[in-house]
């Protein structure tokens, strides 16, 4: 399997390439730089391995949530990526994403990721680890005021992210003692993304299902009201 990702969505710009169950990935913390950022990243990734961009099987991105403009740049970039070399796109959440870091990197299993959503607000989303070693939410992804936020069953989360270091008091408030540890310093990875892009074994429906085969999407957001915060939701066919 060889499959291109990137991540654009966050704070952190990063590309990922998996090769056969191995991932390289170049990443940088620059905020307003992504947009010259990426594209150089893809090109150095698939450089250094020999792959012209037609050899990959797939490409994935982080759908947000996070910025407007970061989430619209990697979707732009896979758009782009894709209908060139007619490409299967896996759209990937970055809460998701956030929390299988915390797992990769922690070892933390029941996993609280959480943006800043401004407005007074945060992107939440609850997972725990699945049998294959990846996150599996245990709910809907939400954005909503920290003291409103609905808190998964059980004991020994681990929050993970931005929303953390914004709204640490009022989330730990609302966890209490089910909160096991913070980590709020860490960010969304390409890396993550690749790992939760990996198509599901056959049957080949089953793919299909998973995966989009066209390269011309139509967006959905979360948050309707602001568009400085976004978070696409939903791709389809048009």
């Amino acid at each position: 399997m060889k499959l291109l990702a990137i991540e654009t969505a966050g704070e952190a710009c990063s590309a990922a390439l998996l090769i056969d169950g191995e991932i390289t990935e170049r990443c940088r913390v620059e905020p307003r730089g992504h947009s010259k950022l990426i594209l150089p990243m893809v090109e150095e990734l698939l450089a250094d391995a020999g792959l012209p961009v037609s050899a990959l099987d797939a490409v994935a991105f982080g759908r947000g949530p996070g910025s407007f403009t970061g989430v619209r740049i990697a979707t732009g970039v896979i758009q782009g990526i894709a209908f060139a070399a007619d490409l299967p796109v896996a759209p990937v959440s970055t809460l998701a994403a956030l929390a299988q870091r915390g797992y990769r990197e922690g070892g933390e299993e029941r996993l609280l990721p959480a943006f800043d959503a401004r407005m007074q607000e945060v992107y939440w989303g609850a997972y725990e680890i699945g049998d294959a070693g990846l996150v599996e939410a245990v709910a809907l992804d939400q954005v909503a005021d920290p003291a409103t936020l609905a808190v998964p069953l059980g004991d020994s989360w681990c929050g993970l992210g931005r929303g953390w270091g914004s709204y640490g008091q009022q989330l730990e408030t609302l966890l209490g003692s089910r909160l096991k540890r913070v980590m709020p310093e860490l960010l969304c990875s390409a890396h993550d993304v690749a790992l939760l892009a990996r198509p599901v074994p056959p049957p080949m429906i089953l793919f299909r299902q998973r995966w989009h085969y066209r390269s011309t999407f139509a967006t959905r957001w979360l948050r309707n009201r602001a568009r400085d915060e976004c978070y696409l939701v939903s791709v389809k066919k048009t």
